[in-house]
């Protein structure tokens, strides 16, 4: 090849090198900087008298079945619990789902224990940790998520849509119907508080308004993870403990297997489905 030839084609390589480059260049989530900086958050003592180390973070997320389901800690001689790395690795793979790397204002995990004056998400069950996003904690997480290369074009992988016509009709039936032993629904989830999915209805009415079943679903919403039955608490929470359920229901257990009708027709609207109705 004639040298100028050579100097072309070089300079082409390079051309198409430094194209090619921020591909090479992106980032992951880090797993060590995660165990680092992001692991601890979830074990700082809050208070709340759940034991040395311990704290409401580490104590629901293990316990319950949640989007960010963690492996039960060790415990040391000193009463402090931490995880093995082989647990962190697990982990880490779950909290990885709640992320939308680059973008901390996208991710769940930033959002949920956020104050809502803050920007955080209008609800978590285990409480507001973070008022403002100058909290030293939140800020080490954010940092954590926007090392990593955003998605391109900062699209975010869509969740199914819970579909609100075949709640309306299907879903809320089960508010209301009773099964053997078992209380119905609407008898503790008709208050007016955060866990209220299914308003108290006037003496005079068997069934919900439209304004109310909107209600409802708002509510309900906040217990679901669209597209993941077993990591929603709508679901897994008056399942039988032996078939993967949350050790404590107050209402006791309506399902006792996930083959359970029912348990099935919820799961399928859950993942985005409209399956046949069958409820009690």
């Amino acid at each position: 090849m004639s040298a100028p030839r050579l100097r072309a084609g070089l300079a082409l390589f390079g051309i198409i090198g430094a194209w090619a480059a921020p591909a090479s260049a992106q980032q992951p989530l880090s797993f060590e900087r995660y165990r680092t900086d992001v692991e601890r958050v979830f074990l700082a003592p809050r208070g709340g008298g759940h034991g040395p180390g311990a704290s409401p973070c580490v104590t629901c997320h293990v316990e319950s079945n949640t989007p960010m389901k963690l492996q039960r800690p060790e415990t040391r001689d000193d009463g402090t619990v931490y995880w093995t790395e082989d647990e962190s690795r697990k982990n880490f793979d779950v909290v990885s789902r709640l992320v939308v790397p680059g973008l901390p204002a996208r991710s769940r995990l930033l959002l949920k224990a956020l104050a809502v004056g803050a920007g955080g998400a209008p609800y978590h069950v285990g409480g507001k940790f973070f008022d403002s996003q100058a909290d030293p904690e939140w800020r080490r997480m954010a940092a954590w998520v926007r090392a990593a290369t955003p998605p391109p074009d900062g699209k975010v992988p869509e969740r199914p849509a819970l579909d609100f016509d075949f709640f309306r009709t299907c879903v809320q039936q089960l508010f209301i119907s009773k099964r053997p032993g078992r209380m119905e629904c609407i008898n503790c989830h008709g208050s007016g508080n955060a866990r209220g999915f299914a308003q108290e209805l006037p003496p005079d009415r068997a069934y919900w308004t439209l304004e109310e079943s909107r209600r409802n679903f708002e509510i309900l919403s906040r217990f679901i993870d669209a597209g993941h039955p077993e990591s929603s608490r709508f679901l897994m929470h008056p399942l039988a403990i032996d078939a993967g359920g949350d050790p404590y229901h107050g209402g006791g257990r309506r399902w006792q297997s996930r083959d359970d009708p029912e348990w099935q027709t919820l799961a399928a609207w859950v993942r985005g489905e409209t399956p046949a109705c069958k409820i009690g």
